[in-house]
């Protein structure tokens, strides 16, 4: 048996060579870095000061969305997981970019070359979150060494504790499928053997943690503490954990792969696991209804620019009414997030996504848009947005303006065009001298929304069809960005349809889309033909009409070469020959 590996390095050996953190609650910094020289285990439990840099830092570790570049979040070499579904495009032509020399040819694999390790959108041994794991296992084998905090407050903080180690876990469920379940901090000397639970048994230990550490959480924290996971958090992420299990790819009677096994499905449906997505969500929102604080951000004014800034607010303010968790990566937005800017001209929303949004009234965009001679513009009437104002905070189109206060360049005659795919990306890139360019950047990992529309799509599958509290769910999130409600007497799959669709539009650049397609099995969506749109302006200086030519999109191999392995990815051959208990997925 192999001792320490890579994958589990010692937690005091983490404390004694990691760098400064500077991630910030709120506004108030919870102690400086976990000691870089000579720290032991008394001095670093001897107050309760100290203790809270060892908890700060495994909160440093939490899953976090947005790309901002290696040694922090490289996910497909600085891309965004949107850009390996139907909703983007990459044309970053270098060698650390994920979707063009991973995904788009085919060539991912369990062995990557050494120049692409870490382009994956997940690589099982090299991603942050054992890193949480180890450290908030740390903390709570010592925390009753701490001499200043109470009975009541150590609880507390344990409860904080085990929620980093459950979502950390949820997280990798979602990539992985069953998992080796960890539930100390290793030993520098200890023998590791750690075999890959059931994916049933690792959605059980998941829950399990996650209703321990629901169960000691505040419902809320003040400002200044804001950014803790609580327990309204928590429970919207057992409503996650548990429609994701529940969902046919994992939950059904036919494999959705030929070697799909116990470790990556159930081993048949059971109707009873949608019930219990629903039970969650009833739970969720018993106890919001009993507590408060949460809500939908809503517009001050029922206007087109008031809806979009709601939107905005709802998912890029950290204080966010509807924010129920949110992660951190340092505390100065811009710096942060340059990567994400720099990089965001090489790639761009693909048409496909562009025309899921609808009219400002609710109405479809057709399919058969005329765009060599459109009835109206397709984005902007005398200069005003005429679609989901979620679309113009999502998507730059043309005409709109960007991060830098300029037109975007994603028309051909912009002196600053790079050929893309005609739109670029406008989520999480704040505008120059917007309210929050220079503020904290933060993750919306998991918001309101979300536990909404699972619950509606729970309630669809279990009932056959929609009811009223399905309908009512779904139709206040339209209502926040001025859309009608659903038309009444939806059938069942057509109801899944448009929540799977409403998820899309809400969600876009928030990683939801991705897991949405996998755990649905949406094979057409996966290699359906993507399209770009070509614009020219009559001024590019100062545009006030286009012409428009779609395009399609280069081809990606799963077009022709479609295989339900990449629903999950590979484990690295060199994490399975460390021997401690990981097995290859299916496929791979």
């Amino acid at each position: 048996m192999k001792r320490i590996t890579t994958l589990l390095l010692t937690i005091l050996s983490i404390l004694y060579t990691t760098s400064c953190s500077d991630i910030r609650f709120g506004d108030k910094f919870l102690g400086s870095q976990p000691e870089s020289s000579g720290a032991d285990l008394e001095k670093m439990f001897s107050s309760a000061v100290n203790a809270e840099k060892v908890l700060t830092k495994a909160y440093t570790y939490l899953p976090y969305g947005i790309p901002t570049g290696p040694g922090a979040n490289n996910k497909l070499g600085v891309n965004t997981l949107e850009s390996i579904t139907d909703l983007q495009q990459s044309f970053r032509d270098n060698i650390s970019d994920g979707p063009i020399n991973l995904y788009y040819n085919g060539a991912l694999s369990a062995n990557v070359n050494n120049q692409q390790k870490g382009s994956e959108a997940y690589r099982f041994g090299d991603e942050n979150e054992y890193n949480a794991i180890r450290y908030a296992y740390f903390y709570l084998e010592n925390i009753d060494r701490v001499p200043d905090l109470t009975d009541d407050q150590k609880r507390v903080k344990k409860a904080e504790a085990k929620a980093i180690v459950a979502l950390s876990y949820a997280e990798m469920l979602r990539y992985i499928g069953g998992l080796p379940w960890i539930d100390h901090a290793i030993q520098p000397n200890e023998e590791l053997q750690f075999p890959r639970l059931t994916f049933g048994e690792t959605v059980d230990h998941i829950v399990a943690l996650l209703d321990e550490a629901a169960a000691d959480l505040p419902w809320e924290y003040s400002s200044v503490d804001n950014g803790r996971l609580t327990k309204a958090g928590i429970m919207a992420l057992k409503v996650r954990v548990l429609l994701f299990a529940a969902s046919p790819t994992f939950n059904s009677d036919t494999p959705w792969h030929p070697n799909a096994d116990e470790y990556t499905r159930y081993p048949s449906y059971q109707k009873e696991r949608w019930t219990k997505v629903i039970d969650a969500a009833k739970a969720f929102f018993n106890e919001l209804n009993r507590r408060g604080v949460y809500q939908l951000v809503m517009p001050t004014e029922e206007t087109a620019l008031a809806r979009q800034l709601a939107f905005r607010s709802a998912y890029s303010d950290r204080e966010s009414s509807e924010v129920l968790i949110s992660t951190r990566r340092g505390y100065n937005a811009v710096n942060t997030h340059n990567d994400l800017y720099s990089q965001r001209y090489y790639s761009g929303p693909t048409l496909n996504y562009v025309n899921m949004f609808s009219w400002a009234d609710g109405t479809d965009f057709p399919e058969d848009f005329d765009w060599s001679n459109p009835a109206k513009d397709p984005f902007f009437t005398n200069g005003e947005p005429n679609r989901d104002p979620r679309l113009y905070e999502t998507v730059v189109v043309p005409g709109d303006r960007w991060f830098n206060g300029n037109y975007a360049p994603v028309y051909v005659n912009h002196p600053n065009y790079r050929p893309t795919s005609g739109f670029g990306m406008m989520k999480f890139i704040y505008r120059e001298n917007s309210d929050r360019a220079n503020k904290p950047a933060h993750w919306p990992y998991m918001r309101l929304p979300e536990v909404m529309l699972s619950y509606a799509e729970a309630i669809n599958e279990v009932n056959g069809g929609p009811d009223a509290i399905a309908y009512e769910m779904v139709n206040k999130i339209r209502h926040r960005v001025g859309l009608p409600d659903l038309a009444p007497g939806l059938s069942k799959e057509t109801f899944r349809a448009a929540v799977l669709h409403e998820r899309a539009l809400e969600f876009g650049y928030e990683e939801v889309r991705w897991f949405d397609l996998v755990r649905w099995g949406r094979k057409d969506d996966f290699t359906k033909t993507l399209y770009g749109l070509l614009s020219r302006a009559d001024n590019h200086a100062s545009p006030t009409s286009f012409t428009y030519t779609p395009f399609k999109l280069n081809e990606r191999n799963w077009a022709k070469n479609w295989d339900a392995k990449w629903y999950l990815a590979p484990i690295p051959q060199d994490e399975i020959n460390k021997k401690y208990g990981m097995i290859q997925n299916p496929g791979w």
